[in-house]
């Protein structure tokens, strides 16, 4: 018995066949990517890294399969090693003690294990200030306030202290005088002359406690009211008046015959800590290669300038010697020929018996 099927209805099929097939692969390909995405934190190696956890560091000793290598790309093979030792790294830092502080937690990293080269010394602590010396002789704990207080002008929560802050008494339009002061003062002008009389006070506050931290002396200030200015004072309030502009005093004029300022030192240039970093990357393999080769490195004209200047050395004190020598030999030949009688003048004297000859006044 045959049956005739409409094309129709064969097409259909044909359609929902090819539908759920594609259905079917867009769900695996979604369940790979998100497999991709939520790696285990377990990773498993053959040889356990080293681990430093200190400088973040990692040292992966794994023998890397070549076929492996060449099978995948470049890019996610890379990827995918550098994925599993940074989650073994991450897992080694979860093990140390953590605390919370201000909702993040935080791990305190051990001591460093690897010394690593650098070319400029470690920053040092800053020292403490006068108030911070004084607050811990005196036990004075520091309490943290909040930034936000309540405006009672304003009716809100504001901050304490900058933009907006809140009881901004500078916003105001009037201002009671006092029963003490002139009446003809203007308040407004006196309240904003003592705020910059406090900020300048504290910036020199602030310059004060970096000269004592560096152990030198505070600079001063110009020339101090006295009767008469000696030259050095002088010179000494030029230099500050023409360091006082913003370019600090490069584009000042000199006169003819003005002297450079005494003790200005010079600046000292560092590198920028971002941008091109080919200049450091030269300075930084120099050291290596230098740190690195067996014979150390020798100048050759300073050697030999050093030599020469030893032989000089020698051959002028065997002179010295040499003449000392020769003196203290006529001087005995001298003083012998006076005891023998024969030779020189003390033996012709002494040996003929003659009268001999002295000065006046003397016997």
């Amino acid at each position: 018995m045959l049956m005739f099927v409409p094309a129709s209805h064969v097409l259909r099929c044909e359609l929902t066949n090819m539908a759920a097939c594609s259905v079917e692969e867009l769900l695996a390909k979604a369940e790979e990517e998100e497999a991709e995405k939520l790696k285990s934190v377990s990773v498993q190696k053959e040889l356990d890294l080293e681990f430093d956890v200190g400088n973040l560091l990692a040292c992966d000793k794994n023998r890397i399969e070549s076929r492996d290598f060449r099978e995948q790309r470049k890019e996610d093979f890379l990827r995918a090693l550098a994925r599993d030792n940074t989650q073994l790294l991450i897992n080694e830092i979860w093990k140390l003690p953590t605390e919370r502080i201000a909702e993040v937690i935080v791990a305190k990293l051990p001591e460093q294990t690897t010394r690593l080269p650098r070319e400029k010394p470690p920053p040092k602590p800053r020292p403490p200030t006068r108030w911070e010396q004084f607050a811990k002789l005196k036990g004075i704990q520091k309490k943290k306030k909040t930034n936000l207080v309540w405006d009672e002008t304003a009716k809100e929560w504001r901050r304490r202290w900058g933009y907006k802050r809140a009881n901004d008494n500078t916003k105001d339009w009037l201002v009671e005088v006092p029963e003490t002061a002139d009446p003809n003062e203007d308040q407004f002008a006196k309240r904003t002359k003592a705020k910059k009389e406090r900020v300048a006070k504290n910036e020199l506050n602030r310059l004060k406690n970096i000269a004592r931290a560096q152990k030198i002396k505070t600079p001063g200030v110009g020339l101090l009211p006295k009767a008469q200015q000696s030259k050095d004072e002088l010179a000494k309030a030029v230099n500050v008046a023409k360091t006082s502009t913003a370019s600090v005093g490069r584009f000042q004029d000199r006169l003819p015959k003005e002297k450079p300022p005494k003790n200005s030192g010079k600046k000292r240039k560092f590198e920028p800590l971002i941008g091109d970093f080919s200049t450091e990357k030269q300075k930084q393999l120099e050291l290596l290669k230098l740190m690195g080769s067996k014979m150390p490195k020798l100048d050759i004209t300073k050697a030999v300038n050093t030599q020469m200047r030893e032989e000089d050395r020698e051959e002028a004190a065997a002179r010295r010697r040499k003449g000392a020598g020769g003196k203290g030999r006529k001087g005995s030949m001298a003083g012998r020929g006076k005891g023998k009688g024969g030779k020189g003048k003390g033996g012709k004297a002494g040996g003929g018996g003659g009268k001999r000859r002295g000065k006046p006044g003397k016997h």
